[in-house]
C-alpha cells in the first residue's frame, strides 16, 4: 500500500497557495499521493463543510496516510482524528501553525463548540510534529508547548517565518517549507 500525504490549506487559502505545490513535489519525489483538496467557502470556513471534504478526501484512514494542517487546516485534522474509532490510527500528523482554543476570530469559532480532546486525539496519529514561527501575527507561540504536552509532538520553531502564508498575509510569500516535506518522512519511517 502507498503511502499518501493529504494538506488542508489555511482560512482563505487554495491547492495552489504559498508552500503547499513545493511540498506536495517534494513529498511526490518520494513515493507518496499527494492530495492538496479545495476547502469549501475558504473565506469563512466551517467545520460543518471542512470536516466532510476532509473525510472524503482520506476515504479510508490507515497507518500509511500523513496528515498536514496549516493553520484552519489544522484545526481540521485535530476534529478529524477526533471522531476517528477506537484503535484507528494514521501514521503521522505535521501541524504548521496550529492552535487548540479559539483565536478570537468570528469566523473560526464554529470550529471551538466544543474543547479538543488532545489526549484522546494523541493515540490517533503514530507520531505529531508541529512548525511555528517565533513571530507569527495571529498564532501565538504557547500552542507549540501546548502541542508538545498533549500530544507529544515533536517541536520546530523558525525564526521570522510570520504565519507561513502567502501575500494576501500581507507578508513576504512562503512558497518553501522543507521543513514539512522532511517531517513527514521522519514520520514514515518511525
Amino acid at each position: 500500500m502507498s503511502k499518501r500525504a493529504i494538506i488542508i490549506h489555511c482560512w482563505d487559502g487554495y491547492p495552489d497557495y504559498c508552500w503547499y505545490p513545493v511540498t506536495k513535489m517534494e513529498l511526490e519525489a518520494r513515493g507518496f499521493d499527494v492530495q492538496v483538496p479545495e476547502m469549501p467557502e475558504t473565506e469563512a470556513p466551517k467545520l460543518s463543510l471542512w470536516l466532510p471534504k476532509l473525510q472524503e478526501a482520506i476515504g479510508t484512514p490507515d497507518e500509511e496516510l500523513y496528515l498536514i494542517g496549516h493553520s484552519a487546516g489544522c484545526i481540521t485534522i485535530l476534529r478529524y482524528l477526533e471522531k476517528l474509532p477506537p484503535g484507528v490510527k494514521v501514521g503521522g500528523v505535521v501541524l504548521v501553525a496550529g492552535f487548540t482554543d479559539d483565536l478570537g476570530y468570528e469566523e473560526l469559532k464554529n470550529f471551538f463548540t466544543t474543547a479538543v480532546p488532545l489526549a484522546d486525539i494523541r493515540e490517533k496519529a503514530k507520531g505529531f510534529v508541529v512548525i511555528h514561527s517565533d513571530n507569527d501575527p495571529f498564532v501565538d507561540l504557547k500552542f507549540a508547548d501546548i502541542f508538545k504536552e498533549k500530544l507529544g509532538a515533536e517541536v520546530i520553531i523558525k525564526h521570522n517565518a510570520k504565519h507561513f502564508s502567502g501575500a494576501r498575509d500581507k507578508e513576504e510569500s512562503c512558497t518553501s517549507l522543507p521543513e514539512v516535506a522532511q517531517a513527514v518522512l521522519r514520520l514514515a519511517k518511525q
